[in-house]
């Protein structure tokens, strides 16, 4: 065999090595199902990033919280301490680690989910994700979620009277107690991993989430009413160990970047078109909705608004919680 070509033998050999030494595994975790709003936008970055490495970098997801144990902030604490990769949860649950996450979900704050993405993308967005750092978590990206709405076994809600009593699960964030808990409803934090099997059980009455959880969990196999009352925003946040960020290449980090911004703007998009299709999958399977009436929502508004400086103090930072109201009075 001639020289030449023995030597071009070894650069190819040398070249796949290089290729397959650099290659690279990281793990998502999700908290909801696979046919989740979430999941999906999990799977399109995961998508996304594989075809900017041409494969080299991948992306494994993960749903149900399967890789913490379906404890929601025991995953955020695996993710500071290096036993998770990479996990996708709401900003409502990174409240309990950082207050100021609170401010994103003041009830009735935001108009709609275009106002929700620019606040995300505002400064005030990049201030709570680099915060992120001081739990020991990367902040990639804040990605919205739909509006959340109220289901229940009981009755059609109409009126914030309508919830007096009335045993609603939510998630483990005092403003959701206080908000509920003004409307005389009996407030229930719980993991959403326990929410079908108490529902089925009627240790609670309802539930609020975006509207397309109750279909992806199968909700309506335990609920019959829902009201479309879009009283609370929230988001989600695209975390990723620090160390294992820093152990990747430049190329990959920039793969991730870019990857993340793009799997927002599609999961938003994804998130708008899917409203229309989970309604009709409810009423399909035999949920009642109601939409609420202007006149209607104004009576929860004024709920929301006698609690103002209760908000304020769950935030925990005047300043921060003042110019979030700015921005969404102003943009």
């Amino acid at each position: 065999m001639k020289l030449a070509t023995i030597r071009g033998l070894l650069a190819a050999a040398t070249f796949f090595s290089a290729s397959f030494a650099a290659a690279e595994t990281l793990t998502l975790s999700t908290p909801d199902a696979d046919t989740s709003e979430i999941t999906l936008a999990a799977n399109k970055f995961a998508e996304l990033v594989s075809a900017k490495t041409n494969g080299e970098l991948t992306i494994k997801v993960f749903p149900n919280g399967t890789l913490y144990g379906g404890d929601p902030s025991a995953g955020v604490k695996q993710l500071a301490g290096g036993s998770l990769d990479m996990l996708l949860n709401s900003t409502s649950l990174y409240a309990t680690f950082n207050p100021k996450f609170t401010a994103i979900a003041i009830p009735y704050q935001f108009r709609d989910i275009e106002q929700l993405r620019a606040y995300l993308d505002s400064d005030l967005g990049q201030e709570l994700q680099s915060d992120l750092s001081k739990i020991g978590i990367l902040g990639l990206d804040l990605w919205s979620r739909p509006l959340r709405q109220i289901t229940n076994s009981k009755l059609p809600i109409t009126s914030p009277d309508d919830m007096k009593g009335l045993k609603l699960r939510v998630p483990n964030n005092p403003l959701w107690v206080e908000f509920f808990g003004a409307m005389g409803a009996a407030p229930t934090p719980m993991a959403f991993a326990e929410v079908y099997n108490a529902l089925q059980l009627k240790v609670v009455d309802g539930q609020e989430n975006p509207i397309n959880v109750p279909v992806s969990a199968r909700l309506y196999e335990v609920q019959k009413y829902v009201t479309i009352s879009n009283h609370i925003a929230d988001a989600w946040v695209l975390g990723i160990n620090p160390a294992r960020y820093e152990g990747l290449s430049d190329a990959f980090k920039a793969a991730l970047q870019e990857a993340a911004k793009e799997a927002e703007a599609w999961k938003a998009e994804n998130d708008a078109a899917d409203i229309a299709k989970s309604l009709e999958t409810l009423k399909a399977n035999g949920m009642e909705i109601n939409e609420l009436t202007e006149e209607q929502r104004h009576a929860f508004f004024a709920v929301a608004a006698g609690l103002s400086e209760k908000f304020s103090a769950l935030v925990k930072d005047q300043s921060f919680f003042e110019r979030t109201r700015s921005f969404a009075k102003t943009k």
